[in-house]
């Protein structure tokens, strides 16, 4: 299927993530613990996909999401947020992100959103 960077500062949310998507048939390309470190592994991996938290330290997803749009303004971006960030969650989308998923969140949402930002040319 796809290789995946997923950047989350949470430990717990990065490997509950790796397992959802390896389960769905995806190989894991990186993880990323901030930001600043999901530019640097999309740069030298060029994943197919990436899965952004927004609040993260050094670097918040939505600046990050900026940096990679400018490097590859063709990069698949997808939000994980947590409920009650409506504003984060919309400025990530004008900031390049294609969609969102709330945390907690439905296995059968992760790899549907997934499967559909893969899909998109």
């Amino acid at each position: 299927m796809a290789r995946i960077l997923i950047a989350d500062d949470a430990p717990i949310m990065r490997e509950l993530l790796a397992s959802l998507l390896i389960k769905g048939g995806h190989e894991i390309a990186a993880e990323a613990r901030n930001g600043l470190e999901a530019v640097e592994l999309y740069l030298r991996h060029r994943p197919e996909l990436i899965t952004m938290d927004i609040t993260m330290p050094v670097m918040d997803g939505i600046t990050a999401i900026r940096h990679i749009r400018e490097k590859d303004p063709d990069a698949k971006i997808v939000i994980f947020s947590s409920l009650g960030q409506q504003k984060m969650i919309a400025d990530a989308i004008r900031a390049g992100a294609w969609d969102f998923v709330a945390k907690p969140f439905y296995e059968s949402r992760v790899l549907d959103v997934v499967s559909k930002a893969l899909a998109l040319p």
